[in-house]
This record gives C-alpha cells, sequence and structure tokens, in this order.
C-alpha cells in the first residue's frame, strides 16, 4: 500500500491516496442522500489517520464545500431544492449559529464546557434517533396512508403536512404568513420558520454540529416539509457553511489541497449516487437510514466521553472505527438499495 502513499505538503505527513479517495466517496454518497455535511465523519477520520486536528477540520470543509455543489445541481434537476426556503434557512441559521457559538465561548471561560456539550450531544442525537424510530415503527402505517392520498390527488398537495407537528405549528395565524410552493407549503407564518431556524442554528453553534445534520429532520418534522426535497433544501445550508469555514481555514492555512482534491474526486462521484438514490427511496426509508446513522454517531461520542475520562487511547480510536465503519456500511446500503430498486424498476418496465 506504501505505492498509494503521497506526501502531502501543507500538512507536512504522508498519506493513503485510496483511503482518500474511499473517504470523500464515502461522504459525498452519504452527503447527496441525506442532505447533509459529513464533516463529523471526514473530521475523526483524517485526525485518526494522521491529520492535526486544525488540517482535518479545514480539508473537510474544503470537500464538504465542493461536493454540496454537485450535489445541489442533482437534487436542483430532479426538483427536490426549494431556494427560496433554503435561503430562509441560511440567514436565520447562521444568527443562530452566533449566539451559539457566543454560550459556548462564555461557558468556557467560566471552566470546562466539553464535557457538558458532549453529553448534550449525546442526549440530542439518542433523542432524535429515538423519536425518529418511534415514528417509523409506530406512525409509519399513518403517515404512508397520507402519502398514498397525495399521489393519488395531487392537487391537496399545498394542505398537507407531512407530520402532526409540522400540520399544529403551520396552522398558527401569526401574519406576515408565507408560502413555499415548492415545498408545497401554502401558508406558515413567517415568525414560526425564524425561531426555527433560529432554534436549530443556536444548537448548531451549542453542538458543533454541520447545518444539514440538523436542518434535515427539522424541515421534515417541523415545517412539514416532504423528505425528498428536505434533502436537496438542506444542502443549501449545508454549501453555505461549508463554504464560509473553508474560506476562514483556508486563510489560516489549515487547508490541505491535494488531500481535498482527492476527496473530491471519491467525493463528485459519491454525491452523485446519493443524490439518485433518493428518486429510487420512498421518505420514509431515507428517514429511518438516517435514524439508525444518528444513532449510532451517539455511540461513538459515548466512547470519546469515555476518552476524555479515562484517557485511554482504545477509546477515541474504537470511537473513530464507529463513524468511519457506520459511514462504510451505510454507503454499502445505500448503493445496494439504489441497485434493487432499478432493478425492479426495469423489470416492472418489461412485462
Amino acid at each position: 500500500m506504501n505505492l498509494f502513499n503521497i506526501y502531502l505538503p501543507v500538512a507536512g505527513i504522508h498519506f493513503n491516496v485510496l483511503l482518500l479517495i474511499l473517504i470523500g466517496f464515502s461522504v459525498g454518497v452519504i452527503g447527496g442522500f441525506f442532505g447533509v455535511g459529513g464533516g463529523w465523519i471526514i473530521t475523526p477520520a483524517l485526525n485518526i489517520f494522521g491529520f492535526h486536528m486544525a488540517f482535518a477540520i479545514g480539508t473537510g470543509l474544503s470537500d464538504i464545500f465542493g461536493q454540496s455543489i454537485g450535489a445541489i445541481k442533482k437534487h436542483q434537476r430532479m426538483g427536490n431544492v426549494d431556494w427560496k426556503l433554503g435561503l430562509f434557512s441560511i440567514v436565520t441559521s447562521l444568527i443562530g449559529f452566533k449566539l451559539g457559538s457566543d454560550v459556548v465561548i462564555a461557558l468556557e471561560k467560566a471552566g470546562d464546557v466539553g464535557t457538558i456539550i458532549r453529553w448534550c450531544y449525546i442526549v440530542f442525537l439518542a433523542g432524535l434517533g429515538c423519536f425518529m424510530f418511534y415514528d417509523y415503527f409506530v406512525l409509519h402505517e399513518k403517515q404512508l396512508k397520507i402519502e398514498n392520498d397525495l399521489a393519488k390527488n395531487p392537487e391537496s398537495k399545498p394542505n398537507k403536512r407531512t407530520t402532526l407537528l409540522s400540520e399544529k405549528l403551520c396552522n398558527i395565524n401569526i401574519p406576515p404568513i408565507i408560502s413555499f410552493p415548492s415545498s408545497h407549503i401554502d401558508r406558515v407564518s413567517l415568525w414560526i420558520v425564524v425561531i426555527i431556524f433560529l432554534f436549530t442554528g443556536f444548537l448548531s453553534g451549542i453542538l458543533g454540529i454541520g447545518g444539514g445534520f440538523i436542518i434535515l429532520p427539522t424541515l421534515v418534522y417541523l415545517i412539514g416539509v416532504p423528505t425528498i426535497i428536505a434533502v436537496g433544501t438542506s444542502l443549501i445550508t449545508v454549501f453555505a457553511t461549508s463554504a464560509f469555514g473553508c474560506f476562514t481555514y483556508a486563510l489560516d492555512g489549515r487547508v490541505e489541497v491535494f488531500a481535498a482534491g482527492f476527496m473530491l474526486l471519491g467525493a463528485s462521484i459519491g454525491a452523485q449516487i446519493g443524490a439518485t438514490a433518493v428518486k429510487f427511496i420512498k421518505g420514509y426509508g431515507i428517514r429511518l437510514l438516517f435514524a439508525i446513522m444518528i444513532v449510532f454517531t451517539s455511540f461513538s461520542v459515548i466512547t470519546e466521553q469515555f476518552y476524555k475520562m479515562t484517557f485511554k487511547s482504545i477509546f477515541r480510536t474504537f470511537s473513530g472505527i464507529i463513524l468511519v465503519g457506520t459511514a462504510v456500511i451505510m454507503t454499502f446500503i445505500i448503493i445496494a438499495k439504489l441497485v434493487m430498486e432499478i432493478k425492479n424498476e426495469n423489470a416492472s418496465m418489461l412485462k
């Protein structure tokens, strides 16, 4: 494997090209499919395999920035992007993010805030994952009936929500009232949208989670955006946040351009595959896989917390293995499901 090792002059280390392409490809598939950035995979993966943390973050952001462009274009062609809603999410989420980061800085001055944030992260991910499992296994039948009704009667789409909570929120009559036709939402209070995105941005700033990781479930469960449109729209936030982050880290010389290039090579292919898979896998299938992914991510953070408590390197290594392993397995599942659905579709056409 030394044959594929190259020297990365900015980071000052040798790294395996095939590993970079594999990381980029996996994150590309996951990003295109779920509408998330994947920094929670790239950063620890690069760090575990030799990158200093600052270079891992900066290089990862540059890869996410590049792959999100291709993924957005693919979703745009499939009609899965609501630009109006996406712009609202960017502006308000960034304000909330700044408020959240200010709170973290204030708490850090008062003492060690790392443990508190990690446990909040664990509770948030585990709670969201459990709710999404409940939504899939308990509410699936009712939601499936709603989606079937929408498919039979497309004209009813503007008056339907994908969740009961979103229906209640969107029925709150506090002017001004706006609409998002691309998301099949005919009316919602502007204040509801602003408050939701301010809160998600604040949560991102507190927990250090990328935009898409929170925006996707927010769009689906709180605003009522159909899952496939939520995936494409959340990528707008991912693009904006990764562009800003990449720029700031590049100014500090913390972006390894060669590594980012190789990862982007894999990510550009992976993002197209992930975005295409959204076309064939139903909304609830996406939610189930997303729930599985975030639950395993919470396990990874738990093991990282054990490392902070015991300083035993095996916990940090195990944490990275969980993250990278989850990414690779999830990539395989998405591709396998895509291939199966395409085969089924072709078989149906031949009958």
